[in-house]
């Protein structure tokens, strides 16, 4: 590849993330304006000065304008574990990803503001692909796990379990924020649900899955 053709390759790319980020932007406001199930592909494509075949290039679904950090979220759980050091367990990677994240008010964890927090509430559309994503990152942390452990039954129990610990804890995390508890306030709290769910499931899998040195 020439260096001319590596920059145009990189324009061509900044240019597409500049524009599924101008369409999501533009969706996300008239979601808030409008509530999600009033806004339809139409109205975002309009705003964005796109076609409409162009948002469903960038977002195949609706649901997927309102919820557009559910690449990292689904892969958040797998992608923690297989980056793990030698020593550590799936478990102790997990808790510590999570205390980390709770400290940052990461919006993967449900760190999303009252406004948009009452959006995904009131739309049972988005309720519902939002419990896709959470199966789909359980899914995805069990083939991990299978993957590195051999045991396909063992890590899909393990996954369910772990997940169940961050599902819980995203909710809870929602709940806090449509009840109006600040950011600060829903992070000192989660942070001790975090230690207590966690050791719910620490005499079954703190020592499941180490990573050999």
């Amino acid at each position: 590849m020439t260096t001319t053709q590596a920059v145009t390759g990189g324009l061509r790319e900044l240019k597409k993330q500049q524009t599924r980020q101008a369409i999501s932007d533009h969706a996300t406001r008239l979601f808030i304006e409008r509530g999600f199930d009033k806004v339809t592909i139409a109205d975002v494509a309009a705003a964005a000065q796109v076609a409409k075949m162009t948002v469903t290039n960038y977002f195949p679904r609706k649901e997927d304008l309102a919820l557009d950090h559910q690449d990292e979220f689904v892969a958040s759980l797998a992608r923690t574990v297989a980056a793990r050091p030698a020593g550590e367990s799936a478990f102790g990677a997990l808790r510590a990803a999570y205390r980390g994240a709770i400290a940052r008010q990461d919006p993967v964890l449900g760190f999303s503001g009252p406004t948009f927090a009452r959006m995904i509430a009131d739309s049972p559309a988005l309720t519902a692909r939002l419990r896709d994503f959470h199966d789909l990152r359980e899914q995805a942390l069990a083939g991990e796990l299978a993957r590195e452990t051999g045991d396909v039954v063992r890590a899909r129990v393990a996954a369910a379990l772990l997940a169940a610990v961050h599902r819980t804890l995203f909710e809870e995390t929602l709940r806090r924020t449509l009840d109006g508890r600040t950011n600060p306030e829903i992070a000192a709290a989660l942070a001790v649900s975090t230690e207590e769910a966690f050791a719910v499931l620490e005499p079954a899998l703190g020592d499941y899955a180490v990573r050999e040195v």
